[in-house]
Formats: C-alpha cells, structure tokens, sequence
C-alpha cells in the first residue's frame, strides 16, 4: 500500500509564492510517476505537473514557468514550488503517485491540502 501525505498549504496574497510538499510512504518504486492535481470548487480535478524518477516533467499550461516540481527520490518526496500565485490557483491540491500495472495504471491519492491565493 501507499500513503500519500501532503503539507504545505495556506493563504497568499497574490504574487506571492508557497511550498508544497507531499511525502509517500509504503512500497514506493522508481517507475512510479508522481505529481499535483489541484480542484477548484464547482470545477473538475486537473492535472497541474507531474514528474518521473528520471526527471521529466510535464506542466499544465496555466502554470507554465510559474510552478516547480521537484522529486527527492530517497525521500520519496515530492515539491511543488509555486510562485507568482494567482487568485486562480486558488483550489485544494492533491498529491498523486501513478504505477503501471499488467492491466493499466492504478492511482494513489493525497487527503489534499488548500491553497488559497487572496488579498
């Protein structure tokens, strides 16, 4: 089994910039792929960035050149770095680890952690 636990979260003003961390306990494996999704209300869950062991990330384009994933593999720890926040940031953030499997791939999910971007 996996746990995922983030922290990190809070209130900003806008331009302002927070540190998200989530760490994962359990059986975790290189092959894993980890990242953020983030869930306004009355919104759908998106995809916000994510990263592999090897260091390849992918970005949505709303926060490209804003945020940073960062992955510490012997911690089993991921970041996310976001700076010049805006009020639409604003939504709970999920940490996520995704493992391939035979049949597909099977996620895993943080309990979440809000961020809220308001002056």
């Amino acid at each position: 089994q996996v746990q995922l636990a983030e922290s990190g979260g809070g209130l900003v003003q806008p331009g302002g910039s927070l540190r998200l961390s989530c760490a994962a306990s359990g059986s975790i494996f290189s092959f894993d792929a980890m990242g953020w999704y983030r869930q306004a209300p009355g919104k759908l869950r998106e995809l916000v960035a994510t990263i592999i062991s090897g260091g390849s990330t992918n970005y949505a384009d709303s926060v490209q050149g804003r945020f940073t994933i960062s992955r510490n593999n012997a911690r089993n720890t991921v970041y996310l770095q976001m700076n010049s926040l805006k009020p639409e940031d604003t939504a709970v953030y999920y940490c996520n680890l995704k493992r391939p499997t035979v049949v597909g791939t099977r996620d895993y999910w943080g309990q979440g952690t809000q961020v809220t971007v308001s002056s």
